[in-house]
């Protein structure tokens, strides 16, 4: 099992429309190929202004397989067009429970 990190910093001032697009045009298409997601996060403290998601895979070729489907799907351009430029920057980590994690 792997975990995937998706941490997008908004542009000040921009998180809210950023989260409305995403809820109502991107996270539809998202959940019809990626399945549920373990969750969506927002900083409170220290660095503000970030949405995080996080998703859970069996390998790296099932993310491959499901991201490759969804990046397909004809509703993300109008989604990628909805958010352009409210994001300054994204880092996307994959994340391998530890043998004693709970989760593993």
């Amino acid at each position: 099992m792997l975990l995937e990190e998706r941490d997008y910093r908004i542009r000040a001032g921009f998180l809210g429309e950023f989260m409305e697009n995403y809820m109502k045009l991107g996270l539809p298409i998202q959940r019809a190929h990626l399945g549920e997601p373990i969750g969506f996060f927002t900083s409170e403290i220290g660095e503000l202004n970030h949405f995080i998601s996080m998703w859970r895979w069996t390998d790296l070729a099932e993310r491959t397989m499901k991201r490759a489907h969804m990046l397909a799907d004809p509703g993300w351009g109008p989604y990628l067009a909805s958010i352009k430029g409210l994001i300054d920057t994204q880092a996307i980590r994959i994340l391998t429970p530890t043998s004693f994690s709970p989760l593993s």
